[in-house]
């Protein structure tokens, strides 16, 4: 129950079919941006109930700070968490591979069974100047990054990245924090280092 081999595993014939088919047509026209306009929609919904049910079972996210630094990093070899349902099926695991490569442009590279976590080189990422050649119809996963991986323990980052993750109840803690009598002798410098290291800042 490893990584699956993505050279082994190939789409099933009639799926390729499909994908030579279509893909051709789609190519930077007008079809493909309206398939992704339309996933976008759904995307956003399903995004804002998955959310919003989790907050009512009391989950609380961390918050986002900072900015994007522009590294491209996360265009590099994006990464998607992938239902049960999806992992567990093979149809269902074709299918929507199927989609993120004639649809998205996403070519899988990596799956972690274990995870339920594709990783994927994006065709449409320019390994030399670093930047996407279709930014305004990217999908809702790219739009939304990093902001799935607040609802984790602990974010995990890429190294380099401009974003950082901050305590949701950061100000409580701050203040708990500066009540300490050791923390009034720090230096400044070395107080906002560890804010920064307790994601409170």
């Amino acid at each position: 129950m490893g990584n699956l081999d993505c050279q082994r595993r190939k789409p099933k014939p009639i799926l390729s079919r499909c994908w030579k088919g279509i893909g051709l047509l789609m190519k930077d026209g007008l079809l493909r941006k309206v398939l992704k306009w339309a996933a976008l929609g759904v995307f956003w919904v399903d995004l804002w109930c998955t959310r919003r049910l989790r907050q009512m079972r009391g989950e609380k996210p961390y918050k986002l700070g900072g900015n994007c630094a522009l590294c491209a990093q996360c265009c590099e070899s994006p990464m998607v968490q992938v239902s049960k349902m999806v992992n567990r099926s093979g149809f269902l695991r074709h299918a929507w591979l199927w989609w993120m490569r004639a649809v998205n442009g996403f070519e899988l590279r990596n799956w972690d069974v274990n995870r339920r976590v594709a990783t994927f080189r994006c065709s449409h990422f320019d390994t030399q100047t670093r930047r996407c050649d279709s930014y305004d119809s990217r999908p809702g996963m790219c739009r939304d990054y990093p902001r799935l991986l607040l609802w984790e323990g602990e974010p995990p980052f890429l190294s380099g990245c401009g974003y950082r993750a901050i305590h949701p109840e950061a100000e409580k803690l701050r203040k708990r924090l500066l009540d300490e009598p050791e923390m009034k002798n720090l230096p400044p410098e070395k107080r906002e280092a560890l804010e920064k290291q307790l994601k409170l800042k």
